[in-house]
């Protein structure tokens, strides 16, 4: 079973992914939380596989409390949940530490299915997403400029894996596409995670889209 846990200010919102998740066999949601100081505490106390995270509440907000929960030693994926996809609070959030996003307007057979994704281990992201979010981003032209700086440090074939990233591809999609095994992938995001200086994979899919790497989109296959 993977267990998630809800985190919004707006009980109705909870109650609406509660029943959209919870009609999923293989899907439990453990608890809710209204601000993210009681997520935190959720999260010590239920140790969710999922967290999904809004991230404008009053008090403690998803933001601060993704930068928390980021510090365990065993951490949840946490998803940010948004209204706005271009939102410059969910590029905070991407940053420090969360693994993806999804629009509170997704549909509800689309919602399971990424719940799915996070809880395996992959980013919860939209190409065309990212890109919106990068361009829209205050200071673009410098991330731009240091993502590319550091991607001049990586070798011909770590820059591919890099760009499948971007692209959303997972392990065995990357593995794929350039004709490798899924532990030599695996090998090659670990080393460049701690190249780039990257604490998840997210993060180094946000860098190949401020780099400039991505062309059009991919799903995580």
């Amino acid at each position: 079973m993977i267990s998630v846990l809800l985190v919004d200010d707006e009980p109705m919102v909870c109650a609406h992914l509660r029943t959209i998740l919870g009609a999923a066999d293989d899907i439990e949601v453990v608890g809710e939380a209204h601000d993210g100081a009681a997520a935190v505490e959720a999260v010590i106390r239920h140790r969710p596989d999922v967290v999904l995270m809004d991230l404008r509440m009053p008090g403690v907000d998803g933001l601060a409390a993704i930068e928390r929960i980021n510090t365990f030693a065993e951490r949840p994926a946490v998803v940010a949940l948004t209204t706005f996809d271009a939102d410059h609070y969910v590029m905070r959030a991407l940053r420090a530490g969360a693994s993806g996003f999804l629009v509170k307007s997704t549909p509800p057979e689309d919602l399971v299915g990424l719940v799915r994704v996070a809880a395996d281990g992959h980013t919860v992201l939209s190409p065309d997403a990212a890109r919106r979010l990068v361009g829209a981003s205050a200071g673009a032209h410098a991330a731009r400029d240091r993502a590319r700086d550091l991607v001049s440090r990586l070798t011909e074939r770590e820059v591919e894996v890099l760009t499948c990233l971007g692209e959303g591809l997972s392990n065995a999609g990357i593995g794929r596409r350039l004709h490798l095994s899924e532990a030599t992938v695996k090998g090659y995001v670990s080393r460049m995670l701690d190249k780039l200086g990257c604490e998840n994979r997210t993060q180094v899919g946000l860098l190949a889209h401020e780099a400039g790497l991505t062309g059009g989109s991919a799903s995580d296959t």
